[in-house]
């Protein structure tokens, strides 16, 4: 019986609610946004955060998945793609002699071409061992997927599983896609089967289109491929542990095999130190039942401190909250103080009272959820590029379901609880003698409430304070200088691994097809330049070679590149000279070295002329070059790492057949009329080439993309939190004026002049916020060192920053106290001790 008086009771509360909302429709309004914008941030971020580094895979046991990789990898090679840890000699070595695992596999990730001629587009795809769908345990919706059979050296063109978005966004969702041909890479595949839509591979955020066999790689890309490298790290590596078998008794197993699968896969050429230092290496299992992601690295420690942001921007939200319920508690107080004369119980009425807390936080709840779903997918467009759309499984699982309430409730306690018990401790006949004089007596009734408008400052400060670090971060990203031209730089990229399998060129041929290729473009009206490299400033690649130089033994990023680079990115040779027509595959080798590697190798002193002996690596002999000039120093692989020791070859001088690499065009014309007079040129020399374009200052900012989510999102927020703590200033002064009205009336009648009334108010203002500025000012120093890591260019303490967030605070602060105790300096004693 007594459930459903309870139940009665409960309905009873929440009408008297609905009906108390109803009466002051701007303080709900305000109140619902207010707790929609908290809890919706909040929830949105901790959502990425789920979908990022929490969530399992959608797969069969995921916590039986490890991932298998070199313990201390740093050493030398060439790392191709997202996640590269083993090499394809290794892969083989690995999954023949293991022994804790009931089944091993392995991939890589690729871009492939879909289509034929004009039709052609890129789509994602994976490379994957035979082992790959059976050991994941994934099922097709069509077809068969590939198994072991599949996955034979020499297989050639052979087969192809389609992810489900591609056979319903290509081949409409027919049943007829299986055993049909494909093109890829101007090559036919069979398609054999379609993954389920649940499964977007292992890698979280990213997704693939397309997945080929491993020893298809061979025929794909030819001479060029990275299949039998030893020294091409490309391949990630997971494998379902055995019954009964552990992490580390995994990792135990893996230590004690690791000699032997190193030994068996040494890149040719390496000298002692190399051969040394590769044999040490070990490999170890780690955990993979969420998954592997760059995305954990880049985006983790980010999106961690945007959680502390939302959850400071809520805080301050019910702060203000709490305000406002205290303000309508007190003008509500004789009819409390009535019904508790009456006899209603203490209890009852906190109930009463805190079921329109609940009403608020349920309805900004839902609303806030809502602001969620917008805000996870707007920051995920915010966060792709054209060339790397992020791919995320946002849906709502039991976390986020469980943090959404757990914000809820929490809040609901936070600003409707201590209103509730401070109403309730009213005594009815000090109410009823002090005549609507407040809750409680003196000024000991207005602590609470300048407690909660000091702890609104001090936090709103911290939040500015982060805010301005991460703008000025961002700002000092953009106008750094690189060291090289950013401005007016076109990238083109050419698949030349068509063109080598398609015939259009033989491997031998690379060298004059690119001097022809870049002869071309230079007749262009519009081109200013035209020149090829290796390697693209700032996209993250690396290539590393050991080398000799005299007694000097070390490592270096090297970099080849055609004639007119350094002009066409604007790099000032400092020294010698640059390369010209004359550096030919006949003539002896030259090179061109930074500043770094002059001070690391030749102790500043004047390197031109000496020999630089590079250690020799698969597909790639032995070679001497001659130092003929020096160049500055240019940012490489990020503008957060310091500038390596690089060394520029000619690349008609490349000791083995190609290289090959994107073209920079710099013009000053409109990039899409350079784009449209370049395809037309090579269209007409090369109809079977695809191009794709790319504007190097777009691509260097595709990678700020992360300091521009941080600079946006905490602005944004801190914006928010000031305006909610101004407007929770404001509301005091102005309440506290209200609730002194016949104390200022008798000031004014007792001679009290409007500047002096003018200047209390304003003094009981300033000192909440110097407490609230002095408190923030010491945690937003803790603050700074928890972001420091994705700073640049300033220091976690900047005093630049720190002093203009409190000035700005500051002043905005002043201007909110200033209005009401303009008006209270205003109060005509007459009517203020009337009113009393």
């Amino acid at each position: 019986m007594w459930v459903w008086n309870w139940i009665d009771r409960f309905w009873q509360d929440l009408r008297y609610g609905v009906r108390q909302l109803r009466l002051s429709p701007v303080f709900a309004v305000v109140a619902i946004l207010s707790l929609a914008l908290g809890i919706g941030a909040n929830t949105a971020i901790f959502q990425l955060l789920d979908a990022v580094r929490l969530r399992s895979l959608p797969v069969p046991n995921p916590q039986q998945l490890a991932e298998v990789r070199v313990a201390n990898l740093d050493g030398m090679g060439v790392n191709v793609g997202d996640n590269p840890r083993m090499t394809n000699p290794l892969w083989e070595e690995f999954r023949d002699h293991q022994q804790a695992f009931s089944g091993v596999f392995a991939w890589g990730t690729d871009t492939f071409r879909l289509g034929k001629g004009a039709d052609a587009r890129n789509v994602p795809g994976l490379w994957v061992s035979g082992s790959f769908f059976p050991v994941v345990g994934i099922s097709p919706v069509r077809g068969r997927l590939l198994d072991i059979q599949d996955d034979r050296h020499g297989c050639g063109f052979s087969v192809v599983v389609i992810s489900y978005g591609l056979w319903q966004s290509e081949f409409g969702g027919l049943n007829s896609v299986v055993g049909s041909n494909v093109m890829i890479q101007d090559h036919s595949f069979e398609v054999i089967g379609v993954t389920p839509p649940g499964f977007s591979g292992l890698d979280v955020g990213r997704t693939f289109d397309i997945a080929l066999p491993i020893c298809s790689l061979e025929s794909v890309q030819s001479s060029n491929a990275s299949f039998g490298r030893r020294d091409a790290w490309w391949l990630t590596v997971m494998g379902r542990l055995k019954p009964g078998w552990t992490l580390e008794s995994a990792s135990a197993n893996l230590s004690a095999i690791s000699p032997g699968l190193f030994a068996a896969t040494v890149p040719s050429g390496y000298q002692a130190s190399e051969l040394q230092h590769y044999l040490k290496f070990r490999l170890a299992a780690y955990p993979a039942g969420k998954g592997v992601s760059p995305l954990r690295e880049t985006f983790g420690t980010s999106l961690w401190l945007l959680l502390g942001i939302t959850g400071f921007v809520l805080l301050i939200a019910c702060a203000n909250l709490a305000n406002l319920m205290l303000a309508r508690a007190s003008a509500r107080q004789r009819e409390i103080a009535v019904r508790l004369a009456l006899g209603a119980s203490r209890r009852r009425l906190i109930q009463q009272l805190l079921s329109e807390s609940l009403l608020l936080a349920v309805i900004g709840t839902l609303l806030g959820v809502y602001l969620a779903r917008v805000l996870t997918h707007t920051i995920v467009w915010f966060v792709s590029t054209q060339g790397n759309t992020l791919q995320l499984d946002l849906s709502l699982d039991w976390r986020v379901l469980l943090f959404t309430a757990s914000a809820a409730v929490l809040t609901c306690l936070t600003f409707g609880l201590m209103p509730a018990l401070r109403s309730s401790r009213a005594h009815p006949g000090a109410v009823m003698k002090a005549d609507a004089r407040g809750v409680t007596a003196g000024r000991e009734r207005f602590s609470f409430q300048r407690l909660l408008v000091v702890s609104q400052i001090a936090i709103s400060l911290i939040l500015v304070f982060s805010a301005l670090l991460f703008v000025r971060s961002f700002r000092n990203l953009m106008t750094f200088n690189p060291g090289f031209r950013e401005r007016g730089i076109l990238l083109l990229r050419i698949d030349i691994r068509n063109f080598f399998v398609s015939g259009h060129i033989s491997p031998s041929r690379l060298k004059p097809f690119q001097r022809e290729l870049l002869n071309e473009i230079r007749t262009i009206p519009q081109v200013q330049s035209a020149a090829m490299s290796t390697h693209v400033p700032l996209d993250g690649s690396s290539w590393t070679l050991g080398f000799h130089l005299n007694d000097v033994h070390g490592s270096s990023k090297f970099t080849w590149t055609s004639t007119q680079y350094f002009e066409t990115m604007g790099i000032p040779v400092l020294s010698g000279r640059a390369f010209n027509h004359r550096d030919t595959e006949s003539s002896p080798r030259v090179a061109l070295v930074n500043e770094t590697f002059v001070h690391d190798y030749c102790g500043g002193t004047n390197p031109i002329g000496k020999v630089v002996r590079s250690i020799a690596e698969p597909n790639y002999p032995t070679a001497d070059y001659e130092i003929v000039g020096v160049v500055r120093d240019a940012k490489y692989a990020d503008l957060r790492d310091a500038i390596p020791p690089e060394v520029f070859g000619a690349a008609q001088q490349y000791p083995a057949d190609g290289p090959w690499g994107p073209i920079f065009i710099r013009t000053s014309a409109p990039m899409s009329s350079v784009i449209s007079a370049v395809k037309e040129k090579l269209g007409r020399a090369y109809p079977a080439m695809q191009m794709d374009f790319s504007i190097f200052q777009e691509q260097i900012r595709d990678r700020l993309v992360l300091e521009r989510l941080m600079a946006a999102l905490s602005g944004f927020f801190g914006a928010l939190a000031t305006i909610l703590a101004i407007i929770g200033l404001y509301g005091v002064i102005s309440y506290i004026v209200v609730r002194r009205r016949a104390e200022i009336g008798i000031r004014g009648a007792l001679g009290a002049t409007q500047g002096r009334i003018l200047s209390m108010v304003m003094n009981e203002a300033a000192v909440l916020l110097l407490i609230g500025v002095a408190i923030g000012a010491a945690f937003s120093l803790a603050a700074g060192r928890a972001a420091m890591s994705v700073l640049f260019g300033l220091t976690s303490h900047d005093p630049l920053t720190l002093w203009t967030a409190v000035g700005l605070l500051a002043v905005i602060g002043a201007v909110a106290s200033f209005v009401p105790a303009r008006r209270a300096s205003k109060v005509d004693p007459l009517v203020a001790l009337r009113y009393e």
